[in-house]
């Protein structure tokens, strides 16, 4: 009993020298027949398998190379690489099986990429050479980065690019300068251009507008005088109308007179006639008149006279005939 529990103590304690739980930042590889395996489980034998980190690895690097014409450049970078899953064969073929695969698999990258470095400047002029050309000619590589090295490129950047001649920097700088206050010149040529245009569309789109302004008003006039006009003519049209009714009735109430004497009697004018030779003074007072109102009254009764005997007359012949 006593060996059967001191060969269980002795189990455990193997167990427990011999397995590792494997944490979350880590990817645990063994050696298998067809390759490399990668353990999904929580517990692995420690002599048996590799954890490599997930984690990210940075570094930096400095790097002197040569423009043409055999100008001295230096470029300085700044990398961030990460193991990747999909090649884990190629870093274990680069890092060994070990946990600290990935920092020199970053070794072998630096080597890598003073290559790509020195091959892109030696085929450019200093002045087409530049950080952002850099890294994009940089970027191009990385899926052969990936490919060989088995790690991935998360961050890539050109700290610093300079001549290492402090005459052709300065000559660089100053070249530098004069083209972006030669674009900033153009730019505000650009500009002040753009702003005239912009002034001259407005003058125009207003000078459009006052115009159509002004053609609209000049519609409106002329429909309005137009309006006016067959007003104006359906006015003159209606008096006239009223005076062809006027001469219509004055010419029947002339042809009834003129067959109706005694009719005359009872015509305003008749009236009037008379009350005129009511109000007219009497024979004494008619001598003591001036000769021109003597004169004046003796016409009304004369034409009062002729009237009432005319009338009578007419009335006779028709009451004869």
């Amino acid at each position: 009993m006593e060996v059967v529990a001191i060969l269980l103590v002795v189990v455990i304690a193997i167990l427990l020298y011999e397995y590792r739980v494997r944490r979350p930042d880590q990817i645990v590889v063994a050696e298998a027949r067809d390759g490399i395996k990668v353990r999904t489980a929580r517990l692995y034998p420690r002599h048996f398998s590799t954890p490599i980190a997930k984690t990210t690895h940075s570094f930096t690097q400095t790097i002197e190379a040569s423009a043409k014409g055999n100008l001295d450049v230096r470029i300085r970078l700044a990398v961030t690489v990460a193991s990747s899953p999909a090649h884990l064969p190629a870093l274990l073929n680069v890092g060994g099986w070990n946990n600290d695969a990935i920092a020199r698999a970053a070794k072998e990258l630096e080597t890598m990429l003073l290559g790509y470095v020195k091959a892109h400047t030696e085929q450019h002029e200093i002045e087409e050479l530049s950080s952002n050309t850099i890294r994009e000619s940089l970027r191009k590589h990385q899926d052969e980065c990936r490919a060989v090295l088995g790690i991935e490129i998360v961050a890539l950047t050109v700290v610093a690019f300079e001549p290492v001649n402090a005459q052709i920097a300065d000559a660089i700088r100053q070249q530098e300068q004069a083209r972006i206050l030669e674009r900033t010149e153009t730019a505000e040529q650009q500009a002040r251009i753009a702003a005239a245009r912009s002034r001259l569309k407005a003058d125009e789109e207003i000078a459009t507008l006052e115009n159509t302004l002004a053609s609209k008003k000049h519609d409106l006039r002329k429909e309005q005088f137009e309006k006016d006009a067959a007003l104006a003519a359906q006015r003159a049209e209606h008096e006239l109308r009223l005076k062809r009714i006027q001469l219509d009735f004055d010419r029947d109430e002339m042809r009834l007179l003129k067959e109706n004497p005694e009719l005359l009697l009872l015509t305003p004018q008749a009236a009037r006639l008379a009350e005129a030779s009511q109000s007219m003074k009497n024979a004494r007072t008619v001598v003591t008149l001036a000769p021109g109102e003597a004169g004046q009254g003796t016409e009304l009764l004369g034409m009062f006279h002729a009237l009432v005997q005319g009338a009578v007359e007419a009335y006779q012949k028709r009451k004869k005939s």
